[in-house]
């Protein structure tokens, strides 16, 4: 068992990271405090620097490949996403001052980063038009309920218009049960992801779907 020396550890790791490459992403903010506190919308959290090299292989990521991080913080994702060679990677944030944080970051490291096509956009999940041909999703539990829904039926609605394999990435799967009542996924694996965690609880989880 991982003990306070680990966490110790990973904690100044991911500092000296975000201190050589110039970025700023380890921070909670509740949303209350960035003044868009809403029914159905979580707090701001980064998920682990690591969990897209745990759920993705560089092999299977080429240039017709999209990605998009919905509520994308100040960008962790963002960057993680553009080290693999994905042709475009979208991160859209409600908070503007997430989302001018997360500009800063990707100019911060841009020369480090293998996919050049990066758009941040600063607006509502519920608005984004999601691109017909995005193939890996990213929730870091930004939204529940009918938020939460709405987006899940227009990336299947997308699926529809142009079928496809479509990846969706969930840390701390609060809604999984709405992603497998569209009936069009497939549970691949779930990685945990915190040393400790109440038995049945999403929290400390990673789930990867499948959607066709």
């Amino acid at each position: 068992m991982r003990g306070p020396y680990d966490l110790l550890r990973r904690t100044v790791s991911q500092l000296a990271y975000e201190r050589r490459y110039g970025v700023r992403t380890a921070e909670l903010i509740e949303l209350d405090q960035l003044g868009i506190a809403a029914e159905g919308r979580g707090y701001y959290v980064p998920a682990s620097w690591r969990i897209l090299r745990r759920t993705l292989s560089r092999k299977e990521i080429g240039p017709t490949d999209v990605f998009v991080d919905f509520g994308s913080g100040m960008g962790r994702m963002v960057l993680e996403a553009a080290r693999f060679p994905f042709g475009r990677v979208y991160g859209i944030e409600l908070s503007e001052q997430l989302h001018e944080i997360a500009e800063a970051n990707v100019r911060n490291t841009r020369q480090r980063l293998r996919c050049d096509d990066i758009r941040l956009v600063h607006g509502d999940a519920l608005t984004f038009e999601i691109p017909d041909d995005v193939t890996v999703v990213f929730f870091n539990n930004p939204f529940q309920g009918t938020v939460f829904t709405s987006v899940i039926d227009r990336l299947v609605a997308t699926l529809d218009r142009n079928p496809r394999q479509l990846k969706i990435i969930y840390y701390n799967p609060v809604e999984q049960q709405t992603v497998l009542d569209t009936g069009r996924a497939q549970l691949l694996r779930t990685l945990r992801h915190a040393r400790r965690r109440v038995e049945g609880s999403p929290f400390g989880l990673t789930n990867v779907y499948q959607l066709t």
